[in-house]
């Protein structure tokens, strides 16, 4: 085959208009390139700014307020006034989590732990025993109660609606602990008074329950 040369004015001319649209397509993908490599960047890297910070869980306990817990605190004879004096001596200043607060009144009898408050009542009226299972309405512990022998004291046992409460029924002088329903296993709550009970109040066979034995 003869290799005929093509005539100038029939080679066919550069496309300058498809090179340069190249040269523009090429200017414009690089920094957009960098510009997506630097967000990318930035989502992934840590910020030292208020919107990435954790924001608090669930599990955090709550704040305990400045005030008072409300609580009555009844005139008390002498001998119980000394009794529970020993009692709230003895008491911790904060039951594992939970910080002592401080009480409306009689702060020699009572005393209150967290928020919402665990409430702890010394000298309160001695429990009775009722002489029928389904008794209980004029104020005595029905016979087919729940009972709790926990570190030497036996707590009756009384679900409420909102807080459970517990009181001991083996001492001369009686302790009341109160411990609303948000706290889990609540007699365990209770139980973290129980040394302080045993230290303080004798106890008595009077009364006890047959259900309330270690």
């Amino acid at each position: 085959m003869v290799d005929v040369e093509t005539p100038p004015e029939q080679r066919k001319k550069p496309d300058t208009t498809t090179r340069g649209a190249a040269l523009w397509a090429t200017a414009i993908a690089v920094p957009v390139a960098l510009l997506a490599g630097l967000l990318a960047f930035w989502k992934v890297a840590p910020h030292d700014d208020a919107d990435a910070r954790p924001t608090p869980s669930a599990t955090v306990p709550a704040v305990v307020p400045s005030t008072a817990v409300q609580m009555a605190a009844p005139k008390l004879d002498a001998r119980t006034t000394q009794v529970c004096l020993a009692v709230t001596s003895q008491l911790p200043t904060r039951v594992r989590d939970l910080p002592a607060r401080k009480v409306s009144a009689g702060p020699e009898q009572n005393a209150a732990y967290g928020e919402p408050p665990i409430t702890v009542a010394c000298g309160i009226t001695q429990p009775t025993m009722c002489e029928r299972v389904d008794g209980g309405h004029d104020g005595c512990v029905p016979l087919d109660a729940t009972m709790f022998a926990m570190n030497g004291v036996c707590w009756w046992g009384a679900d409420g609606p909102a807080a459970d409460v517990f009181t001991t029924m083996d001492r001369e002088v009686a302790v009341q602990v109160t411990v609303p329903g948000s706290y889990q296993q609540t007699a365990q709550w209770a139980n973290e008074f129980s040394d302080a009970v045993v230290k303080t109040i004798k106890s008595t066979t009077k009364g006890v329950p047959s259900g309330c034995t270690q």
